[in-house]
């Protein structure tokens, strides 16, 4: 299995956002954020084939939305994405893992277990709070069959608890070409690895 070679970052980052879209109006930000998604949906039709914006819409209540704001803050530029199995959901589909994100160690545990040089916080955590699901194995490897994503980054992905029970977890990336799943400790982090989410169109 191959070995990544980034460098752990010694000093701690905040979780680093876009400028919300927001004006202080709830009506108002939800109008500009559903402007970004719907022109972001137009020119990548490849990622949903068949599927009408108009079908989509009207499916963004206020959860969904907080959501998919707080993915497109953090630069993960939500996209309408088939997943394996007719699985409709918003995915985070910049080209890099999101860079509002990075830094961070994998879960709560691993982020306690950290003596010195502790991280922000923690992938996990985020994931919880906004109310997502981190991508697991085949959903990256669904997300890639759309694009080439990641191919100067790493992102976390869901971790098995057999691996996870002994100090590992796992993180995807594009390079040569192909797609690639690793392991790290699950304490470690870099400054060129984040994670990628998705949310359900239910």
């Amino acid at each position: 299995m191959a070995k990544t070679t980034a460098k752990a970052v010694k000093t701690t980052n905040a979780v680093k956002t876009n400028a919300p879209l927001s004006n202080g109006k709830e009506g108002s930000s939800s109008e500009g954020l559903v402007a970004v998604l719907e022109k972001r949906f137009r020119q990548h039709p490849e990622r949903h084939p068949g599927v009408a914006w108009e079908d989509v819409v009207r499916k963004l209540k206020p959860k969904l939305l907080k959501t998919l704001d707080a993915m497109e803050a953090s630069g993960g530029e939500p996209d309408v994405v088939l997943l394996c199995e007719d699985e409709l959901a918003f995915v985070d589909c910049s080209a890099e893992s999101p860079t509002g994100r990075r830094s961070l160690c994998f879960d709560r545990a691993a982020w306690e277990k950290r003596k010195e040089a502790r991280p922000s916080g923690n992938a996990l955590d985020l994931v919880k709070e906004w109310g997502a699901e981190l991508l697991d194995e085949a959903d990256y490897r669904a997300l890639q069959s759309y694009g080439a994503f990641d191919t100067k980054t790493s992102s976390w992905i869901v971790t098995p608890p057999a691996i996870r029970s002994k100090g590992g977890a796992l993180f995807g990336d594009r390079r040569y070409d192909h797609v690639f799943v690793y392991h790290n400790g699950a304490e470690s982090y870099y400054a060129a690895r984040g994670f990628r989410v998705k949310v359900r169109i239910e």
